[in-house]
């Protein structure tokens, strides 16, 4: 059921609201800066954080690099012409566009470290997937024996990231490999020119699911979104692409009827659930969407699509449920077990507050009120999606299994909650996208991210 359209989105604009965005901002911005001092306490009094500059995983290293001035282009073009040319360039120009800006951040980004170390040694260093490689000669083997190497003291035990996921993650690798696309440049590449593609999916999906407007309104913030510099090159960014489509096959499935979009959306679900285990929450965002939609037709095709991977997988030999819980006690053998939740559970949401940016954190504050006063609209329809976003990446928060390097792992939530941003005041969007830019800029300048 296509759900109906209005003219304009619901959005204050009024003084006082916009003094309560700058007041959002500026608590989420106190929210960083404790978890900064606090993690420094705590990493100098008793080393139990286990990241150099707290709460990023990351080190102290004021740098400029070949990316720089690029970045500083990308991010004053999108901040004066952004909005204009979202405004109005036709949806089918628009939407390789944004794919293209975001490329052109996101690669700016990385190069700021250099080719070498922003992109083609991120994925080749022992705790990384191209390590393995030579050890999938027999895939099917590989598969089977999987599980036994998940655990530290086990024979030949994988890399942090190989065992912290399922194998769908490294068998990406292996398959870009055994193409001719071998090699940390070749990977690093692929994870920004893929990642970069989830700013497309969450425009689609609020097209279909509010109306082009909005999702016009969002588009420069999707650009310019801080979390590029950890999609440029982490695997997440990927992981975070292939989550979004599978959304925005669904919320094309339910508003348009399609069944190849219910039956692409499951597909992707179940491959999403095989690239990391925590990203099963991304559930909770696509009930979200059906909510919304008010339509539970797709899941039918969905489910099926869903079951694909996990049928192929599981008769391979793999066992999925096995993995999580091996997973599950390697963490407590290692950094995750140490880490203490009292300082995570909330330094968690300052690395989200690093990933999305002080503009979402002002439109997040508008999220609960569209919810209860807009439903029908299409401001409370967005609003819903964003919230069912923010209740995934809070769950994932309180379960434990995410203490430190969020910023990386949570890409795949914080994309969505990016769309926020659509409900800002027109006036003040220029002013919001410098905020993000600026963020973005000094945290790739002053630190050199880790993973």
């Amino acid at each position: 059921m296509q759900a109906p359209r209005t003219a304009r989105p619901t959005t204050a604009s009024d003084s006082g609201g916009t003094r309560r965005d700058l007041l959002a901002a500026a608590v989420a911005a106190a929210l960083v800066a404790t978890a900064v001092l606090v993690g420094r306490y705590i990493e100098d009094h008793y080393g139990t954080l286990h990241v150099n500059w707290p709460p990023l995983y990351a080190r102290w290293y004021p740098h400029v690099g070949p990316g720089t001035p690029a970045a500083v282009c990308v991010a004053v073009l999108v901040v004066a012409y952004g909005p204009v040319v979202a405004a109005r360039l036709r949806w089918r120009l628009l939407l390789p566009a944004v794919w293209g800006a975001s490329a052109a951040w996101t690669f700016s980004l990385a190069l700021v470290d250099g080719w070498q170390q922003g992109v083609a040694g991120r994925l080749t260093t022992s705790y990384e997937y191209l390590t393995v490689i030579g050890r999938f000669g027999d895939v099917g083997a590989t598969l089977r024996d999987f599980t036994r190497h998940i655990l530290l003291h086990s024979p030949g035990h994988w890399p942090p990231h190989v065992a912290g996921h399922p194998p769908a993650a490294t068998l990406t690798f292996v398959g870009l490999d055994r193409i001719g696309l071998g090699g940390g440049a070749w990977a690093g590449v692929w994870c920004v020119t893929v990642g970069t593609t989830a700013a497309v999916a969450v425009l689609v999906a609020v097209r279909a699911l509010a109306d082009e407007r909005t999702a016009r309104r969002a588009a420069p913030f999707l650009v310019l979104a801080p979390g590029a510099v950890w999609v440029g090159t982490s695997a997440d960014g990927y992981f975070a692409a292939v989550a979004a489509w599978s959304l925005a096959l669904l919320a094309v499935a339910a508003t348009r009827g399609s069944r190849t979009a219910a039956l692409g959306s499951g597909l992707l679900f179940g491959l999403t659930c095989y690239l990391s285990y925590g990203l099963t929450l991304i559930a909770v965002v696509g009930a979200a969407v059906l909510v919304v939609a008010r339509t539970a037709r797709p899941l039918p095709l969905f489910l099926v699509g869903a079951a694909v991977v996990p049928v192929a997988f599981t008769l391979a030999g793999f066992n999925w449920w096995e993995a999580y819980r091996l997973l599950t006690e390697r963490y407590y053998e290692g950094a995750g077990g140490v880490r203490p939740y009292g300082y995570w559970v909330w330094a968690n949401l300052a690395c989200t507050v690093l990933i999305v940016g002080l503009a979402t954190a002002a439109g997040l504050r508008r999220v609960p009120g569209q919810v209860l006063r807009a439903r029908g609209e299409p401001a409370g329809r967005l609003a819903t999606v964003v919230l069912g976003a923010a209740l995934a990446l809070l769950a994932a928060d309180l379960s434990g299994m995410s203490k430190a390097e969020t910023e990386r792992i949570w890409l795949p939530f914080g994309v969505w909650l990016l769309a926020a941003t659509a409900l800002l005041p027109e006036r003040w969007r220029r002013g919001w996208l410098t905020a993000q830019a600026v963020l973005a800029l000094l945290v790739n300048h002053l630190l050199f991210t880790g993973w």
